[in-house]
Formats: structure tokens, sequence, C-alpha cells
């Protein structure tokens, strides 16, 4: 069966501003104030919690030792204040449903590759309501390896009930386009995120300026 990978933060949804503001509860929680800005660090928001503390006391001055030692002991409770705040900001992308529904009526399987843990992916996609649309959901923890490791992807298609030669993966950093080279299937970047389209740079094989003309442009790449 054909399947499309999605990844979820920054690609489904614009999960930043809960991100930001639960690594800026930490830098608060130890006496600093908010370090981090929604708007001008999502693209850090969406490279995950220790990317945020880690930018977030860099630019506090710390010593690179003290820096690695605080993002140690503050990820748990960064990712405890993100669970229970997991959706007061966070949007689905304008399409996104109709766009997973179309590829779904078009007999396509649908999953999910995320570097969030996979019990917040649960949890969030099940407060925004898309769970069912769905056939699996990866996580960062859900195997020993995470992306740009190919073997998360490898399971989400799996898990599907699809073929991995007859796939391809939709996402928005680095790491997605990193995934999609080790498993040697195409990616889709897409442009409305924090970089626009200088997304552009890592050489994906299409970009999505619009979840509109995703079934058009997977039905193009993956054939009938």
């Amino acid at each position: 069966m054909r399947t499309v990978v999605f990844d979820l933060d920054g690609t489904l949804a614009d999960t930043s501003g809960d991100l930001i503001a639960a690594a800026n509860a930490c830098f608060v929680a130890r006496g600093h104030r908010d370090v981090l800005n929604a708007g001008q660090d999502a693209l850090i928001a969406f490279h995950g919690g220790r990317a945020m503390l880690k930018a977030g006391y860099e630019r506090l001055g710390l010593e690179q030792a003290e820096v690695e030692a605080r993002i140690e002991d503050d990820y748990q409770p960064l990712l405890a204040h993100y669970g229970a705040n997991i959706d007061r900001h966070t949007l689905l992308y304008p399409g996104a449903v109709e766009a997973v529904k179309t590829l779904r009526g078009q007999g396509f399987a649908t999953a999910i590759c995320t570097n969030k843990p996979e019990g917040l992916a649960r949890e969030l996609v099940a407060r925004l309501d898309i769970a069912d649309l769905f056939d699996a959901l990866i996580g960062a923890d859900t195997l020993p390896v995470r992306k740009p490791a190919p073997d998360p992807y490898l399971a989400a298609v799996a898990q599907a009930g699809g073929a991995v030669k007859r796939s391809l993966l939709v996402g928005d950093t680095n790491t997605d386009r990193e995934t999609a080279r080790a498993v040697g299937v195409p990616c889709i970047l897409v442009t409305f995120g924090p970089e626009g389209r200088a997304i552009e740079r890592l050489s994906p094989e299409a970009l999505l300026d619009h979840y509109d003309t995703l079934p058009a442009l997977v039905a193009q790449m993956l054939g009938d």
C-alpha cells in the first residue's frame, strides 16, 4: 500500500508556542526571565526540548559544562510542564486535516513519525482530534533510536501496513530530510514553517506551500 509518513511538530501542527512556554517555565523556575520567544525561536522549538534548553542557557551566558548539566536536570521538568499544557497554543496548519482525509480516501495509508516522545505525541493528536486519521504513530522513544535513523520510519510504514518502496516523508527540518535519505524515499518539506522557502536549501524532492496541493503532489510522486 502507498504510504505517506508525516512529521508532527512543525509539519502537521504549529506546536512552537507550547514548546517555548515549557522551556521558559524551566528558566523562570531557576530565577531567570523568559529567555525564548515563540515567534523568533520556533525553529529551535521544532528541534526539541534539549535544543531549547541549550539555546536558552547559552543566551544566559552559562559555561558549557553548566549548560549541559542544566539540560539534563531540566529535561524531565520541561516534558512535565509541556504535557500539562500541551494544547494551549498549538494549532493544526491550514488544510492539514482535509489533505490527510483526502489521501486516505484515495487509498493511501497515513502515519506519524516524530521525535516527540510517543506518549506526548499520542496525547497531542488525541486532543487535536486527529488520532483516527493515522494508521501508525512512532515517537522518539518507541524504539531505541530516533530520526534521522531509518528504523522509526520503517516501523511507521510497517505498522501502517504499507510498503517502504511506495512511501514518502512529509517534514519540516533537516532531520526529516536526512531520515528520507537514510531510508531511500522521497521527501516533501513544508515552506510554512519558520524557515519559509529557505528550506529549499536541503534539496528535497518537493516543497509544499499549502496542504491544499498535497494530495496531487503525492499522487504525482508515488503514482498509482
